[in-house]
């Protein structure tokens, strides 16, 4: 069952239930208040005809005081029948005048026999001079008789019934419960009607929401949009909220989509890498296996070739590994190292890269840092040769403190790097178009970058083409209440 259905369905139950409760309360309304009013009209009529009864009874003496044993108590009926007063009474009203043993005395237009109901309950209530109501079918119809003892010296004399069909009310009644069954089910579909409408209004932005999602996962075109222009309303800020995700998984899948590209790139380049020390090493091995062997001098060649091949593998591998435990999340040390020895350290070594190339030093003696020394000496040899392969001119290093941190730069004088290329120099696998016949695999500066974060630095790069680059290493600074009992010794 749709949501289009099952929110129709609801209004129009809600709807339904409040129809039946209104129409319900509305008839009861109705019936109670003609009843009340029948009610009242008869208590009217029926005081009326008390009255005229008891100036009869005193006047005429209908009862005598003291019958005779035998003979009949009741009055004369034509005596009080026959009275222009009584004969002058609406017949609309049927009235009857009783006993007090509850036998017909007199009626206005009506034999003896013509006596209207009166229960025994009913009966017994009079006696103890209370009014009794009673609905009774009589002459093919209901009535509701008022039964008012008259009392005279505390005693019941005569009973006065007056009754009026209820046949009117019943049909008044009949006629508005028909009136409102009708409306109300007219009023239950034109509202289910009505509010399939709307339903299908109010839900066609998630129509095209659905349709939407269905579209990109067939097509996976992560540029569509939700079209909507209604109000901000829940559907509205559904739509909002889906067409924003919708960016975010475009950006998001532009940037698996590139990633994915540069490690295809990747891998190629790292098989062809591979291959060429791969092939190098099998051809040299045979040819030491020909007999006749060769000369001890081409054989000591063969073997500085197999071996310069070998350790190239070995560097590709270990910045694999490298890269691989970044991933992983290595557990950095977080310990005091000066940064002096450790720089100078690392310039000593990328000097033994290219002999021919300037290192110029501006190191501050005194600068403690928290931190991991392998990953300071990691980062500092990743910068310098990245600046040997990038640059031709003279490479300045400085280290100096500017609390909280210390300053690590790298400075070369060279080509820079174009600004399209800049925002990515961290991406790893990425080389640039203009770095491309540069030996590397572009893992440098996204190992370093790793590095420095896992020691809670911070890592940025400027550069201006033609002019050269800067890159510059923030790491905490160590003062003496950083330290804990027993680590107050220097990493050197």
């Amino acid at each position: 069952m749709s949501i289009r259905l099952r929110l129709t369905l609801l209004y129009t139950l809600i709807l339904a239930l409040t129809l039946l409760l209104f129409g319900t309360a509305l008839y009861t309304v109705q019936a109670q208040g003609t009843l009340n009013a029948l009610k009242q009209e008869l208590s009217r009529g029926g005081e009326s005809t008390v009255q005229m009864v008891l100036r009869f009874y005193r006047d005429a003496s209908l009862l005598p005081p003291d019958p005779p044993p035998g003979e009949d108590h009741r009055p004369p009926l034509q005596d009080l029948s026959s009275e222009p007063a009584f004969q002058q009474l609406r017949e609309r009203e049927i009235v009857r005048v009783l006993n007090a043993e509850g036998v017909l005395v007199a009626t206005p237009f009506a034999a003896a026999s013509e006596a209207l109901p009166l229960s025994v309950e009913g009966l017994d209530a009079l006696r103890n001079q209370e009014i009794w109501w009673e609905i009774a079918s009589w002459d093919e119809a209901r009535l509701l008789i008022y039964n008012r003892p008259v009392i005279v010296d505390d005693e019941l004399v005569f009973i006065v019934q007056t009754a009026r069909p209820l046949t009117e009310r019943e049909d008044s009644l009949r006629t508005l419960s028909r009136t409102l069954l009708i409306a109300g089910v007219l009023t239950t579909v034109i509202a289910f009607g009505i509010g399939w409408a709307l339903a299908g209004a109010a839900l066609r932005p998630i129509h095209r929401i659905t349709q939407t999602a269905q579209a990109i996962g067939n097509e996976s075109d992560f540029s569509r949009r939700v079209d909507y222009t209604g109000p901000d309303d829940e559907v509205g800020r559904l739509a909002t909220t889906f067409n924003a995700m919708l960016v975010r998984l475009e950006e998001a899948y532009r940037r698996v989509s590139e990633a994915l590209s540069l490690q295809r790139d990747f891998v190629a380049d790292v098989s062809h890498e591979l291959r060429t020390p791969l092939t190098t090493i099998r051809g040299n091995l045979a040819l030491l296996r020909r007999t006749p062997p060769l000369p001890e001098a081409e054989q000591n060649e063969i073997l500085v070739d197999a071996e310069v091949e070998s350790d190239r593998m070995t560097r590709l591998v270990n910045n694999l590994l490298l890269l691989a435990r970044a991933d992983a999340g290595p557990s950095l040390k977080h310990a005091p190292v000066a940064v002096a020895p450790v720089i100078e350290e690392s310039c000593r070594q990328a000097r033994q890269l290219d002999r021919q190339r300037e290192i110029v030093e501006h190191i501050a003696k005194d600068v403690t840092v928290l931190g991991d020394r392998d990953a300071l000496k990691q980062i500092a040899l990743i910068l310098l040769d990245n600046a040997l392969k990038h640059s031709q001119g003279s490479i300045t290093v400085s280290v100096k403190a500017e609390a909280p941190w210390a300053l690590l730069e790298v400075r070369d004088v060279g080509p820079g790097i174009a600004p399209d290329l800049l925002p990515h120099v961290f991406d790893r696998f990425h080389r640039g178009q203009a770095n491309s016949d540069t030996p590397g695999f572009g893992l440098g500066l996204p190992i370093a970058k790793t590095l420095v974060e896992g020691c809670n630095g911070a890592i940025a790069i400027e550069s201006t083409p033609g002019c050269g680059s800067v890159v510059r290493v923030r790491l905490p600074l160590w003062a003496e209440q950083d330290a804990k009992p027993g680590t107050s010794a220097t990493e050197r």
